[in-house]
């Protein structure tokens, strides 16, 4: 009988712990911009906090994304952020006047964070693919004993 494959262990728990700090980034400068400054840039200052909202969602998905419910909320809650930082990426790029101060998490692709936003969703999708609810646990060879003749 095989024990179900571990979960929050490597690149899962390095990738709970990007999408959480992710997760304060956002909301701390969503905060702090809806209060000084919301009438500056209502649409980047809203879609910074729908930013923040997505990661934490993502972080506490992929917390518990061994039930099945959590899982898919992991994958819209992962691919509506890759929506999100492509769209506003561009449109900030194209549009840059609706950006005007680069007051979003996704502007640019996120290159006021490293363009860990652009980045985070692939590797949060790969994981999720790898690691489906009820799949089964990569099966280990068994230890061979050595008999020797000494």
């Amino acid at each position: 009988m095989s024990s179900p494959r571990p979960r929050m262990t490597g690149i899962g728990r390095v990738l709970v712990i990007v999408y959480a700090i992710m997760a304060l980034a956002a909301t701390g400068r969503s905060f702090v911009q809806i209060v000084e400054d919301f009438g500056a840039a209502p649409l980047a200052y809203t879609l910074s906090a729908a930013a923040a909202v997505v990661y934490i969602l993502a972080t506490v998905a992929l917390i518990g994304a061994g039930s099945t419910g959590w899982y898919v909320v992991a994958w819209i809650a992962i691919c509506f952020e890759l929506a999100g930082v492509l769209i506003v990426g561009t449109l900030s790029l194209v549009l840059p006047e609706l950006f005007a101060h680069d007051a979003t998490v996704w502007s640019g692709f996120g290159y006021g964070y490293l363009w860990i936003p652009l980045i985070l969703p692939f590797i949060g999708l790969w994981w999720l693919v790898k690691h489906r609810p009820g799949a089964p646990a990569p099966v280990e060879p068994e230890p061979v004993a050595e008999r020797s003749s000494w």
